[in-house]
């Protein structure tokens, strides 16, 4: 089976959808307040979408690094600031999840 589905429904799928999630709901917490606002809350439905529709599936790279850009620019730029205002704090609040990032951009330098 090769449908988008299938292809988005693999462990490192979900496992960027719950970090992504997480992050997304931390910088709303942070600059929107305690509630996931509206903006915040269609960002993580269409950061969900584009990864259930990856075409590499559990293969995929890191999307700064894809030759696919599947994100609108607008929506593009909205996970940039959420990654830069976030990502520096996910060492503290998600330990192990940014280790399993710092090691998988290690590796995924040295496959290019």
């Amino acid at each position: 089976m090769d449908s988008h589905k299938d292809k988005g429904s693999g462990v490192r799928i979900e496992r960027e959808k719950k970090t992504v999630g997480f992050m997304v709901r931390k910088y709303c917490a942070l600059y929107h307040g305690p509630e996931l606002c509206k903006e915040c809350e269609s960002l993580l439905r269409y950061t969900a979408e584009r990864l259930d529709s990856c075409p590499f599936g559990d293969k995929k790279p890191f999307c700064s690094a894809c030759s696919v850009h599947c994100y609108e620019a607008e929506k593009c730029e909205r996970i940039r600031e959420v990654m830069r205002k976030i990502g520096p704090r996910m060492l503290y609040l998600m330990p192990l999840e940014y280790l399993r990032h710092f090691w998988g951009s290690i590796k995924n330098r040295g496959e290019e």
